[in-house]
C-alpha cells in the first residue's frame, strides 16, 4: 500500500509537483506519450532537467509554450508565482491562443483516451479551480474563463500529475501544512494580496501555515492538487521510506531551498 507524503515546506505549484514526481521515479517518456492524448501538442513542449537548488539536487520541469511567438515562456509567467514582474494574463494569452473556458478543458480531458482514474483525478482538480474562480468572479462554472488555469501549462501540470500519481501506484496521499507566503502579486486584475483570492478559496478547509517569505509560494494549481488528492494533513507519518524526490520551484531564496519534497513509503 504506497503512501505519498508531500512535504511542501516551501509551497507548491503544478510544475513543482511534476518535477518531484519525476524525481521520485515517475516516467517522463510515459508522461509525454500519455499527454499526446490531449491533442494539443502543437501548443507546447516539455522540458525536464536536473538542477541543484541551494545544495539540493532536484528535477526542474517546464512547459514551454509554442505558437505564434518564437520566444519561449517559462512557467512562472503563467502561474503568477512572481511578485516582481507584472502578469498580464488577459492579453498575455491572447497571442498564444484564445481563452479556454472550463467547459473546453473538461471536454479536452473527457475525449482523451486516459484511464478512467486519470480522467477522474484530472477533472476533479480542474473542478476545484473552476469553482474557486467562479466563486471569486461571481460566475457559474460554465461561464468561467481561465486566464491563469486555461494556460496550457496548467492543463499539462494537472493532467500530468494525475498520470504520474497513477503510474507510481500511489494509494494514499498525505501532506504537511501549506505555507502560502505573504506580500503582494501582480495579476491581470491588478495588485492582489498573497495568497491570491482563488488560491485562498481553494485552500478553504485545508491547514495553511504562516511564513514570512514575501512571495506567492502556493499557486492555484498547487493548492487544487492538494485539495483533491490529500486525505490527511500531518507531520511525516510512520512509514518505511522507499523513495524520495525533489521538485524545483522557479524561485531562489537566500536561506532556504525552493523545492517540493515527496516521499513514498509503505
Amino acid at each position: 500500500m504506497s503512501t505519498l507524503y508531500i512535504d511542501c515546506f516551501s509551497g507548491i505549484s503544478g510544475d513543482m509537483v511534476i518535477g518531484a514526481l519525476l524525481d521520485i521515479g515517475g516516467d517522463p517518456i510515459l508522461l509525454e506519450k500519455e499527454l499526446l492524448k490531449l491533442n494539443i501538442e502543437q501548443e507546447y513542449e516539455l522540458q525536464w532537467k536536473k538542477v541543484v537548488k541551494n545544495g539540493i539536487a532536484c528535477t526542474k520541469f517546464d512547459v514551454l509554450l509554442k505558437k505564434q511567438n518564437d520566444h519561449h515562456h517559462d512557467h512562472e509567467h503563467h502561474n503568477h508565482h512572481d511578485q516582481e514582474h507584472h502578469h498580464d494574463h488577459d492579453h498575455g494569452h491572447d497571442h498564444h491562443h484564445h481563452y479556454r473556458t472550463y467547459k473546453d478543458i473538461v471536454s479536452l480531458i473527457e475525449v482523451a483516451e486516459f484511464s478512467s482514474e486519470v480522467k477522474q483525478t484530472a477533472l476533479n482538480i480542474f473542478k476545484k479551480i473552476g469553482e474557486a474562480e467562479g466563486h471569486i468572479h461571481g460566475l457559474p462554472l460554465e461561464k468561467v474563463h481561465f486566464h491563469e488555469v486555461g494556460a496550457v501549462d496548467s492543463i499539462i501540470d494537472i493532467v500530468g500529475a494525475a498520470i504520474l500519481i497513477h503510474q507510481l501506484k500511489i494509494k494514499k496521499v498525505k501532506s504537511s501544512a501549506i505555507p502560502v507566503g505573504t506580500g503582494r502579486i501582480h495579476i491581470s486584475h491588478g495588485i492582489y494580496p498573497v495568497p491570491a483570492p482563488a488560491t485562498l478559496e481553494i485552500l478553504k478547509g485545508l491547514p495553511i501555515k504562516q511564513c514570512d517569505i514575501r512571495f506567492e509560494l502556493t499557486t492555484p494549481t498547487g493548492a487544487a492538487i492538494l485539495a483533491v488528492l490529500v486525505e490527511e494533513f500531518c507531520t511525516l507519518p510512520s512509514m518505511q521510506v522507499k523513495s524520495i524526490g525533489y521538485g524545483a520551484g522557479t524561485k531562489t531564496f537566500k536561506d532556504r531551498p525552493n523545492v517540493l519534497r515527496v516521499i513514498i513509503g509503505e
